[in-house]
């Protein structure tokens, strides 16, 4: 039986090939959309999962509020990570990291540097905590030893054979020599540890063994015993705030307690949070790693459902509009004896034979699509053709497609009353107009909220772009590594200065774009209590970082070379620290701070800077106080007049190389830096607008069969239309008005969904547009649009054909 099904199947897809094309064509793309969106979502879902025993590791949070300024930490103080061993017999196991950027690194023999650019300190425990296996060296002694690290494939192969690793001797930053114990697999791109060169020997690093309980800034997992629950050790971490943290105060607020800690409004509190929960939920700084957002699954998951849907809505309508060219077989069939369940049967085996050829189609797309889609993702996804499991289930889903969009048109068409269609009355005895209308309205209300959001989310990608940040980020050069320089930064910014395309420059390892970032807390001297304490961002600058970055003195001086002994103890403030202190801009100058957290110094306000955003838009300025001294600048921002700016770098490169043969010459522009801090809305926009077309060709599709199969029924009134003298343009008009009011009601009913969903995705950024009237008019304008021109096409076509012939069309 399901053999015949099958020929009858086939034989009925030939001889309509215009609408088998539209349905397969238009189920291919929804499921290659699916195909790819479904990669990306299960990569992102699967962020640290290849970890051994995955389930039971957590990281350690800290929520704190102090010196006015409330903080998420992902990382915890050093000494944590051993009090938790003591103190809470549920943890197995402990591992801490420290980021510590980008360093040069070159074997011990040669000359010429490498720069790794993601290196880390690491706890020896690593390894047991990860379940990482060394392809070379033993994983129990491989960070043991103080100045001994492990690096990855792809780093050893830089400098020598990868199988004689082991015990070569290299140098960082031309000063520190490291001994290699171990040569580990490149780690994992769906991973926090994604992009690592190179793990040093915790063990080495002097800050990590201080008991400085106030300083936050070891990223610290946790490994529990099997069998414990998280919330059993909640006790065990809180209680630490009074056991450690407290003492620790009391070197500077001499006589405090826990609870007096807690009536002045501070706070300090210790959670965690799965290991692999980490890439989606976890919204704190600073991250070891780029992190995502949920929300995005779910908008992604959300499309790739839509355009399912959208596919499958397609097949319904034109399968129910078509279902009059079959109501004969229908009619004949059941008076031959054929029973409703085989003629539901031969129609799901239809919609299940144009399932499989759109799932060869869309795979198809899907491979040919790939490189590009990965370029966009910002991904190195993959379609798993080896893997069994993979086809079972694309399978499955590709059957379950087409059985539930061949279950309507199935049910409708297996309802015909035979006596009724062999009569020749089938146009009354069908319906499903209004069906079909409702499809039709589903469809395009879909595109339309998919068009406003990616209006919506270019628009504020726009806002970002144009926005007066309260600084100048164009023509700025940044030059990395000038650390390496040792003492001789100065003369590399006196060479760059006399170049005649160099406006200014300045040495710094903090920027408003993403680097280097300190935070400290600091007392008032007229007040010295807890209460009055200022937290805020602490950044060393010299005497031309205003000038070169573009930024603004609202009151007092800037950092003067020529008073250093007196600046060097002086710092700037940007604006929201006076609010926070309660003053205006004049009356702050001369307000002194004591350090008590670092030497106990003197800092004396000498000028106020206007707030300029040095953080992402998606937050508000924060207190930020700017300090004299380059000493240890990792950057020289250099700003440019223009001109030829190819000839000016490579007259700055050959400073370089007259200053540091050896080392490698680094940069990159400032409003480069500042795109990649939005890479993640910029590829929520492209692929919006990308699945937008998608989701719009297919609506298309479907609008295509529809007024093709509507001229088609109609073509007898058109010809007497005609004779009757009706002209081309009145015929096209009418055809084309009964689409285009469901078009108008998808947008009446579309608009107001879409700006609810973008409203709540604007929340998220803290500065962000208003959506503006004309995205509603744009969006409502090319649906429109778009709708208009395919009808017309089907509609013209009709109109145009001479009237004797269509009167003649049975």
């Amino acid at each position: 039986m399901f053999k015949n099904n099958l020929k009858i199947a086939w034989r009925s897809l030939k001889k309509q090939p215009f609408f088998t094309f539209l349905n397969t064509f238009g189920l291919a793309i929804g499921m290659a959309g699916g195909l790819l969106l479904g990669l990306y979502i299960y990569d992102e879902l699967s962020y640290d999962t290849m970890f051994a025993d995955a389930d039971r590791i957590y990281r350690l949070n800290a929520d704190m509020k102090f010196g006015g300024k409330e903080e998420r930490l992902a990382e915890v103080s050093a000494p944590m990570a051993q009090a938790i061993l003591n103190d809470i017999p549920d943890v197995e196991l402990v591992t801490r990291f420290r980021g510590v950027g980008s360093v040069f690194i070159r074997p011990q023999d040669a000359r010429s540097n490498v720069r790794e650019a993601s290196v880390t300190y690491a706890d020896s425990t690593f390894f047991n905590m990860l379940g990482i296996k060394l392809l070379y060296g033993d994983e129990k002694s491989a960070l043991v030893e103080p100045n001994t690290l492990v690096m990855t494939k792809t780093a050893a192969e830089k400098h020598f054979p990868v199988d004689q690793a082991i015990g070569k001797t290299v140098v960082l930053n031309d000063q520190d020599v490291y001994t290699v114990t171990g040569v580990v697999e490149d780690l994992p791109e769906n991973s926090f540890l994604k992009d690592r060169g190179l793990l040093l020997s915790m063990a080495g690093y002097e800050d990590s063994r201080q008991a400085e309980w106030g300083n936050h800034n070891y990223y610290t997992l946790i490994k529990l015993l099997p069998g414990t629950k998280v919330e059993n050790i909640q006790n065990g971490l809180q209680n630490m705030v009074g056991k450690y943290l407290i003492p620790y105060a009391q070197r500077f607020f001499p006589g405090i307690t826990e609870q007096q800690f807690i009536d002045s409004g501070n706070y300090m509190y210790y959670s965690t949070i799965p290991l692999t929960d980490i890439h989606l939920y976890s919204k704190r700084s600073p991250e070891f790693s780029a992190v995502s957002d949920i929300k995005n699954v779910y908008i992604l998951g959300a499309i790739a459902l839509i355009l399912l849907v959208l596919a499958s809505v397609n097949f319904m309508n034109l399968s129910t509009a078509h279902s009059l060219k079959r109501a004969k077989e229908v009619g004949i069939r059941k008076t031959l004896g054929s029973q409703r369940s085989s003629l539901i049967g031969q129609f799901l085996t239809e919609s299940g034979l144009i399932a499989m050829g759109s799932l060869v189609f869309a795979v198809i797309i899907a491979a040919a699509v790939m490189p590009f889609y990965n370029d966009l993702s910002g991904k190195e996804l993959a379609i798993p053709f080896a893997n069994p499991f993979f086809w079972l289930i694309l399978l499955v889903a590709a059957l379950a497609l087409g059985f539930l969009s061949g279950s309507y048109p199935a049910l409708f068409m297996s309802r015909f009353v035979a006596a009724k269609v062999l009569k020749g009355q089938g146009d009354n005895s069908i319906g499903g107009g209004r069906v079909r209308n409702a499809l039709v309205i589903l469809q395009f209300s879909i595109s339309v909220f998919l068009i406003m959001g990616t209006l919506t989310v270019f628009q504020q990608l726009q806002y970002i772009q144009g926005k007066d940040l309260g600084y100048a980020k164009d023509e700025v050069l940044v030059i990395q590594g000038v650390n390496s320089l040792e003492g001789k930064r100065e003369a590399f910014k006196d060479a760059v200065l006399r170049l005649s395309q160099v406006n200014t420059a300045t040495l710094s390892s903090y920027l408003p774009t993403p680097s280097s970032r300190s935070s400290g807390t600091f007392m008032r001297a007229e007040d010295q209590s807890m209460e009055k304490a200022l937290n805020m961002q602490e950044w060393q600058v010299d005497e031309d970082y205003l000038s070169t970055i573009g930024l603004s003195l609202v009151a007092g001086r800037n950092f003067d070379p020529d008073h250093f002994a007196s600046d060097s103890s002086a710092i700037l403030l940007n604006e929201k620290a006076v609010a926070i202190l309660g003053k205006t801009p004049e009356e702050v100058i001369g307000s002194q701070f004591i350090n008590d957290f670092q030497d106990g110094s003197i800092i004396t306000v000498i000028g106020v800077v206007k707030n300029f955003h040095f953080e992402s838009l998606r937050d508000e300025v924060s207190a930020l106080g700017l300090f004299y001294g380059a000493d240890y600048a990792s950057n020289l921002a250099i700003k440019l007049h223009g001109g030829d700016v190819s000839r000016t770098l490579s007259e700055i490169e050959n400073a370089w190389r007259d200053l540091a043969p050896s080392q490698p010459f680094e940069h990159y522009f400032m409003d480069d830096s500042f795109n990649t801090s939005y890479e993640a809305e910029q590829r929520l926009g492209q692929i919006f607008m990308i699945f937008t077309v998608l989701s719009i060709i297919i609506a298309c599709l479907g609008l295509l069969g529809l007024a093709a199969f509507n001229a088609q029924k109609r073509v007898k009134e058109i010809g007497v239309r005609k004779v009757l003298g009706a002209k081309v343009g009145q015929i096209v008009f009418r055809l084309s008005m009964d689409f285009l009011k469901l078009v108008v009601l998808s947008v009446v009913i579309a608009l107001p969904l879409g700006w609810y969903a973008m409203d709540r995705w604007l929340q998220d950024f803290s500065y962000h547009i208003n959506i503006p009237w004309w995205i509603f008019a744009l969006s409502a304008l090319m649906a429109v649009g778009v709708a208009l021109l395919t009808v017309s096409y089907q509609s013209i076509k009709a109109a145009i054909v001479n009237p004797v012939k269509s009167l003649r069309t049975e």
